[in-house]
């Protein structure tokens, strides 16, 4: 059910949306040029890796020894007006119907995490990542890492169709109202570097 569910509302919303998907694109050409969609690797349902797409929102700059510059320096005021509105993941809607995504589920993170999680921590692979979360209505980035996983831990031991209704219903006023988009001094969030526990569960 949820399978089917994620499928026809990321179709209907693609097709909904895509002339402004189309408006915004063109923006991004013009004013960071190209690639218009970013693409990385991200690990999906257990661990299994896909490539997530979303809208670029940061330019190319370098510094004189050719490293790209800290996100902050590269995140543009048009770019940030695009994670502000999340407006940036509408191609993750593809994600969703390719099945890499769920509407709902734990945000898909760097591959090099995977390594670094406690054995709790890597619950979050047991089911498919989403677009939006239970740690994205409850702090998104405003959060501690440790908070948000167990966020998503807890979403793991306890998803249902009545609370992804309910996710999907506050994601909805969350991003109207702006919230917890970055941490204060970050584009978005820190690096994760490891909890304090040694003992490790990650996909290898």
């Amino acid at each position: 059910m949820k399978r089917l569910f994620d499928f026809m509302v990321s179709f209907l919303l693609f097709f909904l949306f895509f002339p402004f998907f189309l408006i915004f694109a063109l923006l991004v050409r013009i004013k960071l040029g190209s690639p218009i969609i970013f693409k990385q690797q991200r690990p999906g349902l257990y661990g299994k890796p896909f490539y997530l797409y979303k809208l670029r929102t940061m330019t190319e700059e370098k510094d004189a020894k050719g490293r790209l510059l800290p996100d902050d320096k590269r995140l543009t005021p048009f770019g940030k007006f695009l994670r502000k509105y999340s407006l940036d993941e509408y191609p993750q809607l593809i994600n969703v119907m390719k099945g890499d995504l769920s509407l709902v589920g734990p945000r898909p993170l760097l591959m090099e995490y995977l390594l670094l999680y406690t054995k709790e921590q890597a619950k979050r692979h047991n089911v498919r990542p989403g677009i939006t979360g239970w740690a994205q209505v409850n702090g998104r980035n405003a959060i501690s890492w440790e908070e948000k996983f167990q966020l998503d831990v807890w979403y793991v031991s306890n998803h249902s169709f009545f609370l992804d209704m309910k996710i999907l219903f506050l994601t909805l006023f969350k991003v109207l109202k702006s919230e917890g988009i970055n941490q204060p001094g970050n584009a978005t969030m820190e690096s994760f570097t490891g909890s304090k526990s040694t003992e490790r569960g990650g996909h290898g």
